[in-house]
């Protein structure tokens, strides 16, 4: 009963020590997954839990949404910004051609929402439904400054993305819908849509964006004082992560876990528990030195537990 005992508590140990050396990926693909988001439960942040999937044959990352899975092109840290493609909407090779196309929408229980750098083309238009009309120049710049019609003189319409053709059979507009429910409600009454997010390249202006297709959604990065801490390097550079069970906060490390920083905390963690599997035996010793001999009876007299 004595080894057995010793044996759970140096196998519970083991196993808390080992489990969080190496369960957080930092990369599906060539995409480098950080703080916030993770593709493994209990890392990053409570807040982007299950929103990431990693496949592990393509090693494809996609973003899970209320209406669909998308593929992440990449993510931006510095500027906090995911970019996700659609693949029901428009592209220029479908030509004149349009497929049925469903509406994107976000979760609003996390800290993500569609970037303001995202402009909709919209085609074949029901003029009954929706109010199609040319806006002045400044709207291109300053969308929320103007109505709720769809640019039918767009530039993105006069000069569609990537493609050396213009719809002439086809109507089309630009606009830019503040929430998932204003484009479903755009989509029921239109054929189809494309997204178009503005990518900032770096040059002068107003040469420093260029409009590509895709979805841009925006996200917040939760700082935390303990988060902080916890990826210190001079505090033994963990990860930050969270308990599964009541999403309180974790500091995850090589050695096991912390609800602060590594350094320092996991050596006595270690040692607190040797201390007590010898403080454990020293006991179970002195008690069997004194207990009577009875030939395996177990009563109240003798009994330990």
């Amino acid at each position: 009963m004595l080894l057995l005992f010793t044996q759970l508590l140096l196998s519970l140990l083991i196993v808390t020590t080992k489990s969080q050396s190496s369960i957080c990926r930092t990369s599906c693909g060539n995409i480098s997954i950080k703080y916030p988001f993770s593709i493994d439960d209990g890392c990053g942040s409570p807040y982007y839990r299950h929103i990431l999937a990693c496949s592990d044959s393509e090693k494809k990352l996609e973003l899970r949404t209320p209406s669909g899975r998308y593929e992440v092109r990449n993510i931006t840290y510095a500027d906090p910004h995911i970019v996700v493609t659609d693949p029901f909407m428009w592209k220029c090779s479908d030509g004149e051609n349009f497929r049925l196309t469903r509406p994107f929408s976000l979760d609003t229980s996390t800290k993500l929402k569609l970037s303001t750098q995202n402009e909709y083309m919209f085609f074949n238009c029901s003029e009954k439904h929706v109010i199609i009309q040319p806006k002045p120049m400044f709207c291109e710049h300053f969308p929320e400054h103007c109505d709720s019609s769809c640019d039918s003189a767009s530039y993105l319409c006069r000069h569609i993305p990537e493609c050396s053709f213009s719809l002439t059979s086809v109507s089309c507009c630009s606009y830019y819908p503040k929430a998932s429910e204003s484009l479903r409600l755009m989509l029921k009454y239109c054929t189809s849509y494309a997204s178009v997010y503005w990518r900032d390249v770096g040059f002068p202006q107003p040469y420093d964006q260029v409009p590509e297709y895709g979805i841009r959604v925006d996200f917040d990065i939760p700082v935390t004082t303990s988060c902080l801490q916890c990826q210190d390097e001079l505090k033994g550079g963990g990860t930050c992560g969270f308990d599964t069970v009541t999403q309180s906060f974790v500091c995850l490390c090589k050695d096991g876990n912390s609800t602060t920083h590594c350094k320092g905390t996991v050596t006595a963690f270690s040692a607190a528990g040797a201390f007590g599997i010898g403080a454990g035996i020293w006991y179970l010793k002195k008690l069997r030195a004194k207990a009577p001999v009875t030939c395996g009876v177990q009563s109240n007299d003798n009994r330990l537990f």
